[in-house]
């Protein structure tokens, strides 16, 4: 059997890195419309009548995966920051290429990015020779940057051709509301100008949960690989709560920035029903408030009589 292909990334996209990524996004990029910085609801601990108490988050949607039904909202299309939630595309992006068991080896220039933005990272060590299944683990559960950008650069070829390809296929999944500037949702060039909508991103979610390969990382707790002559090894816990503390639930992502607050990408599945929902901006500094509002919505929808979950 022929040993599997080994991608390196690109001269090109290690001056990207080093430079441009690390300082500053592309102009055209920063120009991308943004999503209002104010909008919230007037009263967030105000819900639609019947609707779960106590939901914090300025957005959030609930809905029915089987029959499509949309049980609950709050700021349905405005548009804001989803932080991490953005790494749910960067995932869908590769995956759908294709390759998952071709390696990478892991570029110098992913340390100084990861320390510019202080970002959220996956310990990638360079040098290390990983496959790209292996940099989606490391993408999904520690929600790791480094391995976004390992990805982005590999893919694209650079970064900016893989924005462009989540752009477009943003647009053919119809997420009208949708922007990334970037591969992670880090906040540059702002805070702003990646961002989408609780509309957009139920449908984002249902598109990746129907691949296998996303289904099966986002619904592990934790992912160890041992140390080989090719790569050290790597322990990583997924970074959503839900997993092992909820019943039922198996996704999908978390996000936090300063702008985007706490957010999260959930579902769960209980008697056969599976409910897909999502919060963005439950605080600014509590971390444990998307998870809290995830837990509220899904027990009132779960504890719901049946008409509500019925087509």
């Amino acid at each position: 059997m022929r040993p599997p292909r080994l991608l390196t990334v690109t001269s090109a996209a290690v001056a990207i890195a080093a430079a441009a990524l690390v300082s500053s996004a592309p102009s055209a990029i920063a120009a991308a419309a943004t999503p209002a910085r104010s909008a919230a609801p007037a009263r967030l601990g105000a819900v639609a009548a019947g609707g779960p108490s106590g939901v914090q988050a300025r957005g959030a949607n609930l809905v029915n995966v089987a029959t499509g039904r949309r049980l609950w909202s709050r700021a349905l299309t405005t548009k804001r920051p989803m932080a991490s939630i953005t790494k749910v595309m960067t995932a869908l992006v590769v995956i759908r290429a294709g390759g998952l068991n071709r390696t990478v080896r892991v570029p110098a220039f992913v340390v100084p990015y990861v320390d510019q933005h202080n970002a959220s990272s996956a310990g990638l060590r360079p040098g290390d020779v990983l496959t790209v299944r292996q940099l989606l683990e490391a993408l999904l559960l520690p929600s790791g940057c480094d391995a976004a950008l390992v990805l982005a650069s590999v893919y694209g070829p650079g970064w900016r051709a893989f924005v462009r390809k989540m752009n477009v296929t943003a647009r053919t999944l119809g997420l009208r509301s949708t922007h990334f500037a970037n591969f992670d949702g880090l906040p540059w060039p702002t805070e702003f100008t990646t961002y989408s909508t609780p509309k957009d991103l139920i449908t984002l979610g249902e598109a990746a949960m129907r691949l296998p390969a996303f289904r099966a990382i986002v619904r592990q707790r934790s992912y160890f690989i041992a140390a080989t002559a090719h790569h050290h090894a790597y322990r990583w816990q997924n970074t959503n709560e839900l997993l092992g503390s909820y019943p039922g639930a198996f996704g999908i992502k978390t996000g936090h920035t300063g702008g985007a607050g706490y957010c999260l990408l959930f579902e769960a599945q209980r008697k056969g029903v599976t409910l897909m929902g999502v919060v963005l901006d439950s605080s600014k500094t509590n971390s444990t408030a998307a998870f809290a509002d995830a837990r509220r919505m899904l027990n009132w929808a779960f504890a719901a009589r049946r008409g509500l979950l019925a087509a």
